[in-house]
């Protein structure tokens, strides 16, 4: 049985690990893992239709215990215990819950004091009461004797009528005064571990197309004297197409991991995919996780030609292997008529592929089918994507109309083009 620590507003752990408020889903899934012998029965809970209108939910079910992430920044928002029977609970180093110990609501009381008068939920048959960043959840029809709620009794005082030894059904941790108002808040120092993150990636583009991208980048503070420099740092960085290993090098740092492609599947999709010669080298990927970003590198040049964007939605065969790219493509719309007026619109990682061929056009093309799979399994349980190639972007499709990738490819920049200045703050 795990014997955790509840830190209200904050996180649930002990000394080996602790999930926070603000962490990135996979640094909780990387947790679970890592603890598999101590963990286990771990459901991953989405909408496979609408995966961005339910929080992502990571049930422990072996412990009672719901991990629940926003849909969209796809970090924990709530961290609930609903079945408070399988595991021990303690609040500054003293416990309120377990074999020995009853959470009843005089415990509840004795261990954090008071607070404002509870609220009785009647649909529910619970009575929630509230401290900052955290609530308990009593069941009402548990008791030997119902309670006597009159919304006018006592200015609503629904605390005074609850009967001694009410046990708690489940508890909250949460961001803020109210569980129903919560958002995800932004990821704490703690989760950075040397790592940079993306707040946001712009593409940059000309009229033809693409250009390359503008990464708003977080990092923590690094260095001699750490705690000293304990803030969030703010990055500007440029890349585009035709820069060097280099040039990516020292603005985004290296990468997680460096891929070499073994063989060119679409290259048969080439108009002349017999009269190329064959490379001696093999192109090559830097796989940057943590931006959601991947910078494809020609073996002769050195020179990036291409960039793949990942949105992360469940239900896609490399779901958690990428943090989600939060992008935005600027798209100009001409619109027809006498005037000839121009629209300026934005596709971002929420778009959906009916409402991109809105502002695009459908492609002429039939999409090419990408049906992924492992060379140890030859199975993929999510099913094929689809790819759909539209000025200068290739849009990986789901088959739930999300995106789950773009792939971005241009003409290099031209020598004489100025290289940009990239700046950055302290938060």
């Amino acid at each position: 049985m795990l014997d955790l620590e509840v830190v209200p507003e904050r996180s649930l752990g002990n000394e080996q690990w602790e999930f926070a408020l603000g962490m990135p889903l996979a640094q909780a899934i990387s947790i679970l893992q890592k603890h598999c012998r101590i963990i286990k029965n771990v459901q991953v809970l989405y909408s496979e239709q609408t995966p961005l209108s339910h929080d992502l939910i990571l049930n422990l079910t072996q412990d009672g215990i719901k991990l629940l992430f926003d849909a969209a920044n796809q970090r924990l928002k709530v961290i609930e215990v609903y079945d408070l029977s399988k595991v021990k609970l303690k609040y500054c180093g003293i416990h309120f819950n377990s074999q020995a110990i009853a959470p009843t609501i005089e415990q509840i009381d004795q261990s954090f004091g008071a607070t404002h008068p509870g609220v009785y939920n009647a649909a529910e048959q619970l009575f929630h009461l509230n401290f900052r960043g955290l609530s308990f959840s009593f069941q009402l029809d548990s008791w030997n004797e119902a309670p006597k709620y009159e919304p006018n009794f006592a200015m609503g005082l629904a605390s005074l009528q609850i009967p001694h030894g009410a046990m708690v059904k489940r508890m909250h941790i949460y961001t803020g005064n109210n569980l129903q108002d919560t958002r995800a808040p932004a990821m704490p120092l703690a989760c950075f571990f040397g790592n940079v993150y993306a707040e946001c990636v712009d593409v940059l583009r000309d009229g033809a197309g693409p250009l390359g991208l503008k990464l708003r980048l977080l990092t923590a503070g690094c260095g001699p004297g750490v705690m000293a420099d304990a803030k969030v740092r703010s990055l500007e960085r440029n890349i585009y197409f035709g820069d060097s290993c280099q040039d990516v090098l020292g603005a985004l740092g290296s990468p997680h991991k460096a891929f070499y492609k073994s063989e060119d599947k679409m290259k048969i999709h080439s108009p002349s995919p017999h009269k190329q010669v064959p490379s001696k080298c093999n192109d090559y990927f830097f796989n940057y996780f943590t931006l959601g970003v991947d910078i494809l590198f020609d073996s002769t040049t050195h020179l990036v030609k291409k960039f793949v964007l990942h949105t992360n939605y469940p239900g896609h065969y490399n779901f958690n292997i990428y943090h989600r790219c939060d992008f935005k493509i600027p798209l100009v719309i001409k619109k027809e008529g006498a005037d000839s007026q121009e629209e300026d619109c934005i596709l971002t990682t929420y778009s959906k592929w009916d409402q991109i061929q809105e502002l695009l056009g459908r492609p002429m093309e039939k999409p090419v089918v990408l049906h992924r799979s492992s060379s140890a399994n030859n199975t993929n349980p999510f099913g094929s994507t689809f790819c759909f190639g539209l000025q200068r972007m290739i849009f990986e499709v789901m088959q739930n109309n999300h995106i789950a990738s773009v792939t971005l490819y241009g003409a290099p920049r031209s020598v004489s083009q100025p290289r940009p200045e990239s700046s950055s703050s302290t938060h």
